[in-house]
């Protein structure tokens, strides 16, 4: 008989029963794991994981305002914006540099400049930041990226508004320009004020301005899917745009002050003296300043750098020169102030020499000028008279009354770094020098030479000073500010100004005589440009020496390299009565003031008085002074301190309360 095993019916249901039970709670606990996870995601993390969810999605894009423009004071456009093609690149975005950069290249040309530039971003900024590699993209090349822009992660082809300098090399040293934005930028600027923007103004009036022109920048929230291409516009925080500025700069008589330059080393600086506006301010040789705006390369660079004739050199602003004869108008009043009598005359007989000393002090005519008061000698540019002057006035009494004028201190024109020149002091040269200031040292301050210095700008300032019969304006720029929303135009606050007080405010008008004379009279160093003018004005020729020459030598300009020739100068203002212009010339190398320098002044004048204003205002003759002239030409002319024989083949030479905007400049 078979044994059967019976089976335990109770013990498998247990088991069963175990089982489903542990299975049901095993159920139950991974639901309420996942129940709570769901909790955690939606519940607790839900605005962690928003975020992270629209940085997928959404992209913060900054808006950068666009720049402001730039004018002249006629409305003529000197800085402008234009629209470009930009392929930018976010760093970190990007798998593989260097095979996306070799992809790229096939669809546009980047040059090795371009790379060079982009890789050395790379080292500089964040990976998160967008970096420039390619600019100003040919309608091909952005065309081709268009199409293939899926393909690379991290690269946008972007419109950008790109700087440009419609006058280039004429506006270079006042403009200054914009470049792009580097490490020591970000230094000295709010970071976040700048996202999104990738220039700054470097030099000129874009750095001096660079607050007001740059704007505020704006952002925008961008939906993108997972090529990166954007599929809708969310919000949106529009930018600010810049002010346009408008500025006293006349364009026209910039191109006119450049061309009678005609490719010399110099300067010409134009200022309107009632309001302290400047006309005209020229440099040359210049620059273009456009080929700084993206990048210039090392090549370019170089040659600009080490070029010996310094195009770089802000000869205006920057350039300091023995100011020679020229100021011998501000040493005649430093004289009238000391109680010298204007009608006493002295005799020259071509040079001078202190007591006890045998040291000549030669004048630049070697026979003399015979017997000269101080119309006279400012006339015909006596240096004997002016030895004389200076010796007995002494040098503090020249520093003082100078240094108001705007001669060797800063003038506070709205451009950055600006210099200070020097009108020499015993205590400056004891500070300077640790040594004693010596009488023969005065001698030759009573000429502009020695160790005085001025640059164009304070020829130019100080000479619209007189002008101004003691009115000094500080030189301004800028004129206006245009709001681009609303196309107002508001007038900046008034430059600072001082009136410089004399004992007898009939100084200013015999020093401007004697300058008149210089161009007007029988003798004048500048007659032959004064011959035949239409207008009256007042003049001064100067010629500083670049080498001494000693006492048993003459100065031989033809047989002296053209690089140690003396520098041409020359000052004035017109009309005498009522000065619309004030101009100082500088030129250098260039030999006597009168030969060269003093015609290239008139060329300006001529322009300015007859040409523009004459049109601006043809019912208006009287107050560009138009009249008759009286000159007579004589057998000598003088060109700082040389003697020019004469003849017709010879180029002659020797307030009321406006609203005003609050302007915060970078400066």
């Amino acid at each position: 008989m078979a044994n059967h095993e019976i089976k335990d019916t109770k013990r498998e249901s247990r088991v069963i029963q175990s089982r489903i039970l542990i299975a049901f709670i095993g159920v139950l606990a991974l639901s309420a794991i996942l129940i709570a996870r769901l909790y955690f995601l939606q519940i607790i993390g839900h605005t962690h994981y928003e975020t992270l969810s629209n940085n997928n999605r959404i992209d913060l894009v900054p808006v950068p305002p666009v720049r402001g423009l730039i004018f002249d004071r006629n409305g003529e456009v000197l800085a402008q914006n234009f629209p470009v093609y930009t392929l930018e690149v976010i760093p970190d975005q990007v798998e593989d540099m260097q095979r996306t950069l070799d992809e790229i290249g096939q669809l546009v040309v980047l040059t090795p400049h371009d790379l060079a530039l982009f890789k050395k971003s790379l080292r500089q900024r964040p990976g998160f930041e967008r970096r420039h590699l390619k600019t100003e993209l040919s309608p091909d090349e952005a065309s081709r990226f268009a199409v293939n822009q899926y393909r690379f992660k991290g690269v946008k082809l972007i419109a950008r508004l790109q700087r440009f300098y419609p006058y280039g090399n004429l506006t270079a040293h006042v403009l200054g320009y914009v470049a792009r934005i580097g490490p020591r930028d970000l230094a000295r600027v709010d970071a976040a004020a700048y996202k999104g923007t990738d220039y700054i103004g470097k030099l000129g009036i874009e750095a001096y301005y660079e607050n007001e022109l740059h704007g505020q920048v704006g952002f925008e929230q961008a939906e993108t899917n997972a090529h990166g291409r954007v599929v809708r516009r969310l919000n949106r925080t529009p930018a600010v745009a810049g002010v346009n500025l408008h500025l006293n700069l006349d364009i026209k008589l910039q191109e006119v002050a450049t061309r009678v330059l005609d490719g010399r080393r110099g300067s010409i600086v134009a200022i309107e003296p009632a309001t302290g506006g400047v006309l005209a301010f020229v440099s040359q040789p210049s620059f273009d300043a456009n080929s700084f705006v993206n990048g210039i390369d090392t090549r370019r660079f170089r040659e600009l750098n080490e070029s010996e004739d310094r195009p770089l050199l802000n000869r205006a602003l920057h350039g300091r020169y023995a100011p020679g004869s020229t100021i011998k108008g501000f040493i005649a009043l430093a004289g009238l102030q000391a109680g010298i009598d204007p009608a006493q005359t002295i005799s020259c007989y071509g040079s001078f020499s202190l007591p006890n000393s045998r040291h000549r002090y030669r004048d630049w005519k070697k026979e003399g000028h015979g017997h000269v008061d101080l119309k006279s000698a400012i006339m015909q540019s006596c240096d004997v008279y002016f030895y004389r002057l200076a010796s007995k006035i002494g040098i503090r009494q020249i520093h003082d009354t100078l240094l108001p004028f705007g001669l060797g201190r800063k003038t506070g024109i709205d451009l950055n770094q600006e210099p200070s020149g020097l009108v020499p002091s015993p205590e400056w040269k004891r500070r300077s020098r640790n040594q004693p200031w010596y009488p023969g040292e005065t001698v030759i301050a009573g000429i502009g030479q020695g160790y005085m210095l001025v640059t164009p700008l304070q020829l130019a300032v100080a000479t619209a000073t007189l002008a101004n019969r003691g009115l000094y304006i500080e030189p301004r720029l800028l004129h206006s500010v245009e709001d681009p929303q609303t196309r107002i135009i508001e007038p900046v606050e008034n430059a600072g100004s001082s009136y410089i007080e004399m004992k007898d405010s009939a100084y200013y008008d015999r020093v401007i005589a004697g300058m008149e004379a210089v161009v007007h009279g029988p003798r004048g160093t500048a007659r032959r440009i004064g011959a035949k003018s239409s207008y009256r004005f007042a003049g001064k020729t100067g010629t500083a020496q670049v080498i001494g020459i000693a006492q048993n030598e003459e100065y031989d300009e033809e047989n002296t390299a053209e690089r140690f020739r003396d520098h041409s100068l020359f000052i004035a203002f017109a009309p005498v009565e009522k000065p619309r212009i004030a101009i100082a010339v500088v030129v250098e190398n260039g030999g006597s003031g009168s030969r060269t320098a003093a015609p290239l002044a008139k060329e300006v004048l001529d322009y300015y008085l007859i040409d523009r204003l004459r049109r601006a205002d043809l019912d208006d003759e009287e107050s560009i002074g138009i009249g008759s002239t009286d000159t007579t030409p004589g057998s000598v002319l003088r060109g700082g301190d040389q003697q020019i024989p004469y003849n017709d083949s010879q180029k002659s030479g020797d307030t009321h309360t406006v609203p005003h905007w609050d302007l915060k400049h970078a400066g």
